[in-house]
């Protein structure tokens, strides 16, 4: 991973990047920051930086023999600690028991997430964790001496996943470090963190990734067209990986757009027979696909009142969308969009406790019915 492989943050890459050109690299740093903004590639990056021995500007250099053994992941002075479960049945587990498959999952993954690396490990419902043995092991690997570089780079990924024995564990550590030691932590939940943890580092908060930087490497990347590129970028949040999740679920948005589509032309309609049709033909989705299709919902009403507004730029559609939404979201206004977001927001919390989606779907369709007229009548 180089700096030039993280999408956007570019605030971030400029002050690690300086840190190391004026030899003031903090012994201690988190990064907070969601798995599609890229906080573990920033410290991978960073760390290849930091031991890189060969002529670099503002990327390492890739060529010298330290970022040869990086690209492997088996750099002698960067060690690693992630979450893990004990399904090799370890007397003490360790995150080495788990190397080889990091090591395959970084090579093939860009922008690693707790859900994927989960997936890829096969967990089934054992969450992980890690283990106070882990604590012990940094202990020892940070004890030796540097084999090849100046630093010795202790990466620690989902950090707030440490379990308290180990989070104390290391404490010590934060507070007095070895001689050219490096501290990486990397957590989207830092509120979850020992405080003592927190305040022995130096933190960087990561911002949304800017959204036409996506849109740029969904085009390059992706080959999506401009217009797909943006609406992705735009729904993402900042987050490449949601970006990308959309793009899997480009098909079955096409599904949505048709149920959504039918729910409100059968609603303004007052079809009531076609919208119980309409409600068991979305029950038989499957729990998950019918809490994806409300979020899709809650994403095609906001996009519907922000159309209202007359600013293109605010809006983040696909072309079929725009195409119906052009027509229908004068029918979304300030006299329903809150009773109609509250209504879906309801509709998720019911098929999350495992409501009867046929039932939750006709209420959703009745009171669609009601809240679209009202915004009609005060259009």
């Amino acid at each position: 991973m180089f700096f030039k492989d993280i999408i956007g943050q570019e605030n971030i890459k400029h002050r690690l990047i300086t840190s190391v050109k004026e030899a003031r690299i903090p012994h201690a740093q988190l990064i907070e920051g969601r798995d599609g903004q890229g906080a573990l590639p920033l410290a991978l990056a960073y760390a290849r930086y930091i031991q890189c021995t060969g002529e670099k500007g503002d990327d390492a250099c890739g060529m010298c023999p330290s970022c040869k053994q990086f690209s492997n992941l088996m750099h002698p002075d960067i060690h690693f600690v992630f979450p893990i479960t004990n399904k090799k049945q370890r007397s003490k587990p360790i995150c080495d028991d788990y190397i080889t498959e990091w090591r395959e999952y970084l090579n093939e993954t860009r922008y690693p997430s707790a859900e994927s690396w989960q997936q890829f490990l096969a967990t089934g419902n054992s969450q992980p964790q890690i283990y106070v043995h882990e604590a012990h092991e940094i202990i020892r690997k940070l004890n030796l001496k540097s084999f090849e570089s100046e630093h010795k780079i202790m990466i620690i990924w989902q950090a707030h996943l440490m379990n308290t024995a180990c989070a104390n564990a290391i404490l010590k550590l934060l507070e007095e470090p070895f001689d050219k030691t490096v501290f990486l932590l990397v957590s989207d939940k830092p509120e979850m963190m020992l405080e003592t943890i927190r305040s022995r580092t130096q933190r960087l908060q990561l911002r949304a990734t800017d959204s036409e930087a996506i849109a740029a490497d969904l085009r390059d990347h992706q080959g999506l067209d401009t217009q797909t590129a943006n609406a992705i970028a735009g729904a993402s949040g900042g987050d490449y990986l949601k970006a990308m999740e959309l793009i899997q679920l480009n098909s079955e948005q096409e599904l949505f757009l048709e149920l959504f589509i039918a729910l409100m032309r059968q609603a303004y309609a007052r079809q009531v027979k076609n919208l119980k049709e309409w409600s068991e033909k979305v029950a038989n989705l499957g729990r998950e696909a019918e809490k994806r299709f409300i979020a899709y919902c809650q994403q095609m009403l906001r996009e519907s009142f922000i159309h209202n507004l007359q600013q293109p730029e605010l809006n983040y559609t696909r072309p079929d969308e725009e195409q119906f939404l052009s027509r229908f979201a004068p029918f979304i206004n300030e006299h329903n969009i809150q009773d109609l977001m509250e209504l879906f927001r309801l509709a998720e919390r019911d098929i999350a406790q495992n409501a009867n989606g046929k039932i939750v779907f006709f209420d959703v369709a009745v009171q669609v019915i009601i809240l679209i007229k009202k915004g009609n009548e005060m259009r």
